[in-house]
């Protein structure tokens, strides 16, 4: 591989404002691929993918490179060097390369591939967190996996299209996809590709939502015509999964504190020819008892601390903080107390995360259970789903049954 002086700086560029100015990775890397339009599709497959890679490494290539944060510009050169390096990529001789230490760093990554939290590149209070949570050997595996590149999963809307045409139709653009029985409604890329620039995209015959947050909706036991609110919607990806199964028939009640999360949701909606969701902003208390005992189903998909999705958002474990994790888990039993009340009796409740720390799944339902109003309720199945044995994001989701 050539590199090019244009894309990497482009590169160190994006670096700099994740690493040190705090910006989220996605957002860089949309705002890095249109700088210019005279780029092909190797080029920005070429930004968006080292950019992410060197997110996802920062503590291993840092450490290999010598070098400590606040980075400056000099020090994320010699990242980069360290990325190429050991990609096997012939550095060019230009002023930033001058006396890289090849052999040093090969020869100082595999010394630190034999210590996990620099292998896996993880804080050490993650790290902590994992091992006293799932265990030595079930971590290992875990962290491993959340550190491979994400799929790009496909959902089928089924109110426009069906699975067969929608594979037919990306086919037709030159994007294979291949499906998976145990996710009905998903195809998954063979590729990645940029799905949004597709005629089936605008026409809303498929939103992208990965297979295990697809196996959320459907654990509801949703007919058409329920009511159902979906109590932290946010941008609404399994709103229109529920809006799906229930085939534009009865009622969806989509709530979130932030009215930015409902815009892109009505859009997303009308996009996809959903017209049965309600929207409200959690701006009081009142909001959540003018709807207590009132609906079939209530999906509760809680804040968490993301654990279970790094592959997908690399950058989020630089972010996290050991108290932000203590913060989520008071935040997700109040949640729990307070949204669960909306059930009305004879009704179902899903809890559901992408984290796959047990204190904030299964400990939190059998807090809940205990508790005065959770008595109310039965268990009836949960669910965890871990990276390393699905080879998709880490997730948990739990059904409860209000008792008459």
């Amino acid at each position: 591989m050539k590199l090019h002086k244009n894309l990497v700086f482009t590169v160190i560029d994006s670096l700099v404002m994740i690493f040190n100015d705090g910006d989220y990775a996605d957002k860089v890397v949309a705002k890095a691929l249109k700088k210019d339009n005279r780029w092909g599709s190797k080029d920005r497959k070429f930004i968006a993918e080292t950019i992410y890679e060197i997110v996802r490494w920062k503590r291993l290539y840092a450490e290999i490179a010598e070098v400590k944060e606040p980075f400056s510009r000099e020090d994320l050169w010699r990242i980069f060097a360290v990325w190429a390096t050991l990609r096997g990529i012939l550095l060019p001789d230009w002023k930033q390369f001058k006396n890289t230490p090849t052999r040093r760093i090969k020869g100082r990554f595999d010394e630190l591939s034999k210590i996990r939290k620099f292998r896996e590149s993880i804080p050490d209070w993650i790290d902590e967190v994992g091992v006293k949570e799932l265990g030595e050997e079930i971590w290992n595996k875990e962290i491993a996996a959340q550190n491979q590149q994400a799929h790009v999963v496909l959902r089928v809307n089924n109110l426009k299209t069906t699975k067969s045409k929608l594979r037919a139709v990306l086919m037709d653009e030159n994007i294979e996809t291949y499906s998976d029985e145990k996710y009905p409604n998903a195809l998954i890329l063979k590729e990645r590709a940029n799905v949004f620039i597709t005629k089936a995209f605008k026409e809303g015959w498929f939103e992208v939502q990965d297979a295990s947050s697809q196996k959320v909706a459907p654990l509801l036991d949703i007919q058409p015509g329920m009511r159902v609110v979906d109590t932290c919607a946010g941008a609404g990806g399994k709103t229109l999964h529920i809006a799906d199964i229930m085939q534009n028939k009865g009622q969806i009640i989509a709530m979130d504190l932030y009215e930015s999360k409902q815009k892109q949701l009505k859009i997303r909606a009308k996009r996809n020819g959903v017209f049965n969701i309600e929207y409200r902003i959690i701006d009081s208390t009142k909001i959540i008892k003018k709807l207590h005992e009132k609906a079939d189903r209530v999906l509760i998909d809680a804040p968490c601390s993301g654990l279970g999705v790094l592959k997908r958002n690399p950058d989020s474990k630089w972010k996290l903080q050991p108290e932000f994790l203590d913060e989520i888990r008071k935040t997700q039993e109040e949640i729990l107390n307070s949204y669960s009340k909306i059930v009305k009796p004879g009704g179902k409740l899903v809890y559901a995360t992408c984290s796959i720390l047990p204190s904030e799944n299964e400990k939190q339902i059998e807090k809940f259970l205990k508790t005065d109003f959770g008595k109310n309720f039965k268990f009836i199945k949960d669910e965890k789903v871990l990276a390393h044995k699905s080879g998709f994001d880490g997730f948990y989701m739990c059904l409860l049954e209000r008792l008459e």
